[in-house]
């Protein structure tokens, strides 16, 4: 049978140990409390910067769609000055081109735009490729700007039968 053995502390050293314990649980509280405050200041703070993040999304989405409207009308207008100029036409065309690669490029920073950036980055190759066989086809290529600036499906698909009709193995 085993025996208990009976320990004896005296009075000084059971209040030294109960104070220095108790002395650690209010320190261990009190940075407990600081963590715990401070991680929900932490999640505020990550709260309104995510906040703010998808707000200027919204407004750079805004503004690309705003140029690459501002870029078609400008292509719009280089198509007129091509067809109604009589000298320095390939000023004008190069004109056409460098403000075509304009939408391409804001076509590209447009969210949800894939399928039809597809479509105007293949316009503005055949358009810097096969300069002799666009000439003839201004009058499609200007309904097409027209009708992608007006944001209908039929515009980009006018522009898909554009590059279907050029023959890539010529000039």
């Amino acid at each position: 049978m085993s025996k208990k053995i009976k320990k004896v502390n005296d009075a000084k050293s059971m209040i030294e140990y109960t104070s220095r314990d108790y002395g650690q649980e209010y320190i261990m509280k009190k940075k407990m409390i600081r963590a715990i405050v401070l991680s929900v200041i932490l999640c505020i703070a990550l709260a309104v910067f995510i906040g703010l993040y998808i707000d200027e999304t919204k407004k750079f989405q805004e503004k690309c769609r705003s140029q690459f409207i501002t870029c078609l009308e400008k292509v719009n207008g280089d198509i007129d000055s091509y067809t109604n100029a009589d000298g320095d036409l390939d000023f004008r065309y190069r004109r056409l081109v460098a403000d075509m690669n304009s939408v391409c490029s804001f076509a590209f920073l447009m969210k949800d735009f894939e399928e039809h950036q597809k479509s105007v980055n293949e316009l503005y190759t055949v358009l810097l490729k096969y300069p002799e066989q666009m000439k003839g086809k201004m009058s499609e290529l200007k309904t097409a700007v027209e009708d992608m600036k007006a944001n209908l499906d039929k515009g980009f698909e006018e522009a898909d039968a554009i590059v279907d009709s050029i023959n890539k193995k010529g000039y």
